[in-house]
């Protein structure tokens, strides 16, 4: 049987976004490494999702492993699966992780990512910022 995790990886591995669209829930939460609060909804996760299928040079999934997990908006337990990946930055190697959590559909409700190092963190936090402004999803930065 194809689980929702088996079938995003499908869509990230090809690079479909289309593929993402009915993965998520409307209400989706992405916890994102460099920003303290969630991207929030659909339509700002698969705007998300563009500019990193973009930025990531070499991405590929390492790893798998499957459970639950309490989520981060209710502290419920809810189905979870964690994908080990491995990706380049702007010259940066990046280890990763993506936490999925899924609702009783099966959908995406929420999303955490974690990376490291440091330095690839704030590499991936620039080219990101980068992508959302340039594809018009953030207001560009004012001049400090």
């Amino acid at each position: 049987m194809t689980t929702t995790a088996d079938r995003f990886r499908a869509a990230v591995d090809s690079r479909d976004l289309t593929a993402l669209d009915g993965l998520f829930t409307e209400d989706v939460r992405l916890y994102s490494p460099v920003k303290f609060t969630p991207f929030e909804g659909r339509a700002m996760v698969l705007g998300l999702f563009g500019v990193l299928l973009r930025t990531f040079e070499d991405f590929r999934y390492v790893g798998d492993f499957a459970g639950t997990a309490e989520t981060s908006a209710d502290g419920d337990a809810a189905p979870a699966t964690v994908l080990l990946f491995r990706a380049t930055v702007n010259g940066k190697q990046i280890h990763g992780i993506d936490l999925l959590h899924f609702d009783h559909d099966g959908r995406i409700k929420e999303f955490t990512v974690m990376v490291r190092p440091q330095s690839a963190v704030q590499a991936l936090g620039e080219a990101v910022l980068a992508g959302l402004v340039a594809d018009g999803l953030l207001p560009a930065p004012a001049d400090r």
